[in-house]
């Protein structure tokens, strides 16, 4: 029944004097917003594919964004968390091993500060280190001993050597990589890619994460990091887990069938939409298209989970251990297939790279955890033609220092947390293949060319999926916000 527009609105015919005033342009936009979500809802009910709002707003960025044209699809980010060191990987320095235990000279240090766990220290020990490189590939690019199965893979690398942030502690350094800000609360980088591009599997969220159940847990992880922050919850990571249940919540409860599901959630709907009717809620559409996406879920995750069906050779080139599920192996063995899904961004956290002392047994331990499956997942992504479109990242929140922190000999040293400069690598979806990028002094303590802020290598990721980082913004709290907030540009010298 139509409502003259000196009339009163009242959903549903309700009497509700909270509600007794004009229908102005507002109302009319929320309760339009609030309806389009219910007939989303309804579509999927009864079988018809009907875009949900959020969805068509995130087309909407995308066309408004699509002056880029994007190099890659999707992103697999393999996230180390804790600090790996330069030292022991990627950032060969010869000219140490004659200087063990010889004092960082001030001239390098040049003031900069230091932890608390080393500062009190009444010298900087240098601490060469006690693993080989050698040279891989057509432009022999120096890798360490620990990483063997990397190093066959060299030649598909983007290696960043001088990457920097302002962040000396785990949370924050991991905080400001995840989200672009070093205090919690503001999304994902995985959450601004889903927001800003959407989804390109209807069955699967747009950003899923992994973590490593073998690694040690020297520093913890939260979920805020792949958190949706101020975007609507939609768009947050959704961890799989290993077990029984892979997403929580998801599977029926014991001893529910299931046959009235779609009845509940007719149901549902309608409580939902009478309440965005009442307060005009933002979160309501959120809710239902998470509510669609978790039906639709109970059939195609455990699909996407089964590796059983995958060939032998297959557990061969990612390793033994990826037959066991929640591995780090096996998390690249299903990132692999979750691409192949297309899912737009897929994260692995693998912990244990904090090494304070003990740090060549330490190395030794995390570089054999990880070092097969990421060249395997390197290898089974180009083979299957999806490493031309899809960007595989792969670093920490920051290195490590030359010096030793606590005892030093030859065989055995820690290492603090060093900010300044360290190693990360792309490869895959427009970065170019087998290069070095960056330079770090003989210390790599500070850098001497090409330096690559935090910011910057949003911002590329960013370009990479076609995306201006500058143009993405969601206004929250009356100022609008983006991933680099007024910082970041595209490194152009990685890009093929």
């Amino acid at each position: 029944m139509a409502h003259h527009h000196d009339e009163p609105f009242r959903p549903n015919g309700g009497d509700f004097s909270d509600l007794n005033r004009k229908l102005d342009r507002r109302d009319f936009l929320l309760r339009t917003a609030s309806g389009l979500g219910a007939v989303a809802l309804s579509g999927l009910l009864t079988g018809r594919a009907v875009a949900n709002p959020a969805e068509a707003m995130a087309n909407q960025i995308s066309a408004r964004l699509g002056q880029i044209a994007p190099k890659a699809r999707r992103v697999v980010y393999l996230f180390m968390a804790g600090g790996p060191s330069q030292f022991e990987t990627f950032d060969y320095k010869p000219k140490l091993l004659s200087m063990l235990g010889k004092n960082l000279p001030d001239s390098v240090r040049k003031g900069q500060r230091l932890t608390g766990m080393s500062a009190n220290q009444a010298a900087l020990p240098i601490a060469p280190s006690a693993y080989q490189f050698k040279p891989y590939g057509k432009n022999q690019t120096w890798v360490s001993e620990l990483l063997p199965y990397t190093a066959q893979v060299v030649d598909e690398l983007c290696l960043i050597k001088s990457v920097y942030t302002e962040q000396i502690n785990h949370d924050p350094a991991i905080t400001f990589f995840q989200t672009g800000h070093q205090l919690p609360g503001r999304p994902s980088i995985g959450s601004w890619v889903s927001y800003g591009l959407g989804s390109e599997n209807n069955n699967l969220p747009a950003f899923i994460v992994l973590v490593s159940k073998d690694a040690s847990k020297d520093q913890p992880l939260y979920a805020r990091l792949w958190g949706n922050g101020f975007l609507p919850s939609e768009h947050q990571g959704v961890q799989f887990r290993s077990g029984k249940d892979p997403v929580l919540f998801l599977n029926n409860p014991e001893g529910y069938d299931g046959t009235d599901r779609q009845q509940m959630l007719a149901y549902l709907t309608q409580l939902n939409q009478l309440q965005n009717e009442s307060w005009g809620d933002p979160e309501v559409n959120a809710r239902i298209a998470q509510y669609e996406m978790a039906y639709r879920m109970q059939t195609s995750v455990p699909d996407v989970m089964d590796t059983t069906r995958e060939p032998d050779e297959v557990f061969d080139l990612y390793g033994p251990s990826s037959r066991d599920k929640g591995s780090y192996a096996a998390n690249c063995l299903l990132a692999r297939k979750l691409l192949e899904k297309d899912v737009r961004f897929v994260q692995l956290y693998h912990q244990g790279w904090d090494h304070h002392g003990g740090l060549p047994k330490g190395m030794k331990h995390q570089c054999g955890q990880i070092d097969r499956a990421t060249a395997a997942l390197i290898v089974d992504l180009k083979r299957r033609g999806l490493l031309e479109d899809t960007l595989v990242v792969w670093g920490g929140e920051f290195g490590r220092t030359v010096y030793s922190q606590g005892q030093l000999s030859a065989t055995n040293y820690g290492r603090d947390h060093h900010p300044r400069c360290f190693t990360m690598w792309m490869a895959g979806a427009g970065v170019k293949a087998g290069i070095s990028y960056g330079q770090t002094d003989d210390f790599s303590y500070n850098i001497v060319k090409d330096p690559v802020h935090v910011h910057d290598f949003q911002a590329t990721l960013m370009h990479l999926l076609g995306v201006d980082h500058e143009q993405l913004t969601y206004k929250y709290q009356g100022r609008r916000f983006r991933l680099t907030d007024v910082h970041g540009k595209v490194i152009n010298g990685i890009l093929s």
